[in-house]
């Protein structure tokens, strides 16, 4: 009986190894994933909107009824000026520019959170005269990427936008929504800026 008893034993001892080892490294890949994503990149961003600021043509695509199946798209032709403030820690776009859908006016006031290192853009739309929900992120390798949940048709859908090709005389700002926890985007704004010739950040 002793004898049994022993290897009864021995044998749940190795099934317990055999359980808390994975579960020691699932802990340990967890711990890593939380850095990684709690954890500030420390990089200073307050100037990541520098490039901009100035004077510039925009040609701007929308679509007009995103996700909904249509694939219709609006082009407009416009004036982009964007003002530094704060040192570069915050900066105001306006956007006035006119197509087949009309007139279109928009403010958008970018933030700069020294301690998250992260930039808020607030845009607002000359129609409502109120502020959307900002949308939120940063700089990585001279690519933004900025998101945000909202609501549309009553949906809860994620926002992402997106500012790449960045040059000293052009810029490409892309926004796209998804209804499906970002496995998918549907992409519904495009706006593509050349700077305007003779203007620089000296002006403004």
């Amino acid at each position: 009986m002793n004898a049994l008893k022993h290897i009864s034993i021995c044998v749940l001892a190795g099934i317990l190894v055999v359980i808390v080892q994975p579960l020691h490294g699932l802990a340990q890949q967890n711990s890593e994933a939380s850095k990684n994503i709690l954890q500030p990149t420390g990089r200073d961003g307050q100037h990541d909107f520098d490039f901009e600021i100035g004077t510039w043509k925009t040609h701007l695509r929308r679509l007009v009824h995103p996700l909904s199946g249509s694939t219709t798209w609006i082009e407009y032709q416009g004036t982009t000026v964007v003002r530094k403030l704060w040192n570069g820690r915050a900066n105001l776009v306006q956007l006035e520019a006119d197509g087949p859908g009309g007139h279109l006016e928009g403010l958008n006031l970018r933030l700069y959170n020294p301690e998250s290192h992260q930039w808020s853009l607030n845009f607002a739309n000359g129609n409502s005269g109120t502020l959307s929900q900002p949308t939120i992120g940063e700089f990585n390798n001279g690519r933004g990427e900025f998101f945000d949940q909202e609501t549309l048709n009553g949906r809860a859908i994620l926002v992402r936008f997106v500012i790449s090709d960045i040059t000293p005389n052009s810029c490409r700002f892309e926004q796209a929504f998804s209804e499906d926890g970002g496995k998918t985007w549907e992409v519904n704004w495009i706006a593509t800026d050349t700077r305007v010739k003779g203007e620089s950040d000296e002006a403004h």
